[in-house]
């Protein structure tokens, strides 16, 4: 399992903010190009995105479900990328001195990406998990509270 974490200079529930606002998935994620629908319930568990992965002319339509939510605490979201599979990817926030630590797991759990060693694969998600802290990062500190 890729482990990532930074501390964000805003605080827990400004993270969340972002983190729940469907629409600005693709804002942040790595990979991710566009939403094309976010379901009423979201972010509620069994609720989804719906969202594109690539580059046109080579897009992708797939979805990221929610798993388990304690708002401005933890996520737990099940992200589909097909044709390379299905990972789980977890949020995890703690107050830090009136900012936010928050700490983001993945791993595969189906498809291809699945079979591949975690010692190969966890590099690779671990340098894009950094950049997706990054630009949830850089949103979350411009939010005005």
């Amino acid at each position: 399992m890729s482990e990532n974490e930074c501390l964000i200079h805003a605080s827990v529930e400004d993270v969340f903010a972002v983190l729940t606002d469907g629409w600005s998935y693709a804002g942040w994620v790595v990979g991710a190009s566009r939403v094309r629908d976010v379901e009423e319930g979201w972010p509620q568990p069994g609720f989804s995105i719906h969202h594109s992965v690539g580059s046109w002319p080579l897009l992708i339509d797939d979805t990221t479900t929610v798993e388990e939510y304690v708002p401005s605490m933890f996520l737990r979201l099940r992200v589909r990328a097909w044709p390379t599979g299905e990972g789980r990817v977890e949020f995890e926030a703690t107050e830090k001195d009136g900012s936010c630590h928050l700490v983001m797991r993945e791993h595969a759990v189906k498809g291809p990406a699945a079979l591949i060693p975690q010692a190969v694969i966890d590099p690779v998600l671990s340098l894009r998990n950094t950049e997706t802290l990054r630009r949830l990062r850089l949103i979350a500190e411009g939010r005005e509270t």
